[in-house]
């Protein structure tokens, strides 16, 4: 055999190795999916949420969409995510002070909305989780919400096919864990994003306002925008409004986490996204119409050693300031966002 041919075979034997190698680690490699491009709105900040730690697939999109409104969640299957969190009230509970979980128990909270979660680095009330996936444990595992374990959730959908497949089109088998189970609910709601209301469309240049909202924005930005900033309507801190405590409940908010007395009755500031929709108002929903939250602030307000610099002097608007007010807040009502059959019942 000539000296070029044992050459040419070294070559071709290399390459076929190679190639062999290339296979054994495409065979390794973890599955990807159906990416899902999540759309940061113009003019928005980086979102706060770790994108690379759970890639958005359609798949892993569709599982989350499924779960979110599914009673085998509970220990009961008389409560899903979607009980606390109904789309036409903006992923509130509508109407309802406090969430309502298993066997007639109530929680004691008012159910946030979960709109532009992808911009939250804390989550509930007192900011007691600071991981999204988290959430859905905390909710699952509570005694008065979901009263569940996880591991009682995972054998319900490891024996269901449906779920064994959609597992598998979202993450490549039918391994049915927990870690993937929140990732996929995290998928479904860092989707739900509003950013298409009547003010948005404003900014956008799309429209104009008219001037009770034009008048009603300009007082809001003096009187409430402390708090409530935009393009969120919430600055995501922690704050004593200067609330009576709720004798029945004694929660004091942010102190329960951090053991510090100077965040006693500090709660996360909401945002004010859809209010229209979100009623009632406040952590312990105390307050069933703007009115009477706006009438707290003119003059409820408890001046506490925690009350909140921007109200403890209260704030002073007039009736007609009020109705003005109101005008410009109903233009953040997004009526596409409330209707997205992408956040509806997959049923």
């Amino acid at each position: 055999m000539s000296r070029l041919v044992t050459i040419s075979l070294l070559l071709i034997s290399g390459l076929v190795i190679l190639v062999l190698q290339a296979c054994k680690k495409n065979d390794a490699t973890p599955y990807i999916g159906t990416s899902l491009e999540f759309i940061k709105p113009a003019g928005w900040p980086t979102p706060a949420y770790n994108f690379d730690s759970n890639r958005l697939t359609v798949e892993g999109f569709a599982l989350g969409r499924k779960l979110f409104y599914d009673g085998k969640l509970s220990m009961d299957g008389s409560v899903s995510c979607a009980s606390c969190h109904q789309q036409y009230a903006a992923f509130t509970t509508y109407d309802h002070d406090f969430s309502h979980g298993i066997n007639y128990k109530h929680g004691t909270r008012n159910a946030p909305t979960l709109s532009n979660l992808a911009w939250s680095n804390s989550f509930m009330w007192d900011g007691g989780i600071t991981n999204l996936e988290q959430v859905t444990i905390a909710h699952i595992t509570s005694p008065t919400e979901m009263g569940e374990t996880i591991n009682g959730v995972l054998k319900k959908l490891q024996v269901d096919a449906t779920y064994r497949k959609l597992f598998r089109a979202a993450f490549g088998d039918e391994n049915v864990t927990g870690e993937r189970m929140t990732k996929a609910l995290s998928q479904f709601a860092l989707m739900i994003v509003s950013n298409n209301s009547r003010y948005d469309k404003m900014k956008r240049g799309e429209i104009t306002f008219n001037i009770a909202e034009n008048m009603g924005y300009d007082i809001f930005r003096e009187k409430c925008a402390g708090c409530h900033a935009e393009p969120f309507f919430t600055d995501h801190s922690f704050r004593n409004i200067g609330l009576t405590i709720n004798g029945s409940l004694k929660d004091y908010g942010r102190m329960r986490i951090t053991g510090n007395s100077m965040d006693s009755l500090k709660f996360k500031v909401p945002t004010l996204r859809n209010v229209e929709w979100t009623i009632p108002y406040g952590h312990d929903g105390r307050f069933n119409s703007f009115d009477l939250l706006m009438e707290h602030y003119r003059s409820k307000v408890i001046d506490g050693p925690t009350t909140d610099p921007l109200v403890k002097n209260k704030i002073p608007v007039s009736n007609f300031e009020i109705g003005q007010i109101k005008a410009f807040l109903y233009t953040l009502t997004d009526t596409a966002f409330l209707n997205d059959k992408r956040f509806s019942s997959p049923d």
